[in-house]
């Protein structure tokens, strides 16, 4: 029981230092902008890096980039990020990703997100529902650094291409996890 709690305090502490970013929220037009600014250098930085993404980047409907997701667990886990959602370079709306998962994991990790939606049809369900659950809806790819350095657009057909990238830190482990997209509005 003791370790549960322990486990349980742990991860308190985790959601404690990701809060900082839900702050930015108050922050106004100046948040905005400022999470408009990291999204889309973060995008410049991975479709520098990433051929597939540069191509993508090209003939994406929209991407939705989330500069710095934190993730962190003992046992129980959460991971918290915003990102702002780009159409032809310009930030048209904003988003949180929250995620929580319970198993054999310790440790914690930044890393940045992009999702290149391909169709309209896809981009239309990211604001569906109340929130969009990743292996829900659309098919989503998750790219690996050697896919994504040896694909070409014209092999691709999926709805969604996401690339995980700029990991710090170190999360290891095996559990049960989930994770929701959800549109904010910055006050």
């Amino acid at each position: 029981m003791n370790k549960l709690r322990v486990a349980g305090a742990l991860a308190v502490a985790a959601f404690a230092c990701t809060s900082g970013a839900v702050l930015a929220q108050d922050e106004g037009k100046t948040a905005a902008a400022k999470l408009a600014s990291e999204s889309q250098a973060a995008l410049q930085r991975l479709s520098a890096s990433v051929p597939l993404a540069a191509e993508l980047r090209k003939t994406a409907v929209a991407v939705l980039v989330f500069p710095t997701i934190t993730k962190a667990g003992f046992g129980i886990g959460g991971q918290y990020g915003e990102g702002a959602l780009l159409k032809d370079g310009a930030a048209v709306a904003y988003y949180k990703t929250t995620g929580a998962s319970f198993g054999l994991q310790a440790g914690g990790q930044k890393y940045a997100y992009a999702m290149f939606f391909t169709s309209a049809a896809a981009l239309d369900q990211l604001d569906a529902a109340n929130g969009f659950e990743v292996g829900v809806g659309p098919s989503v790819v998750v790219v690996e650094e050697g896919m994504g350095k040896s694909r070409t657009t014209t092999t691709l057909n999926e709805d969604i291409y996401a690339f995980i990238f700029g990991q710090k830190g170190l999360m290891a482990g095996l559990g049960l996890q989930g994770n929701k997209i959800k549109k904010i509005t910055p006050k």
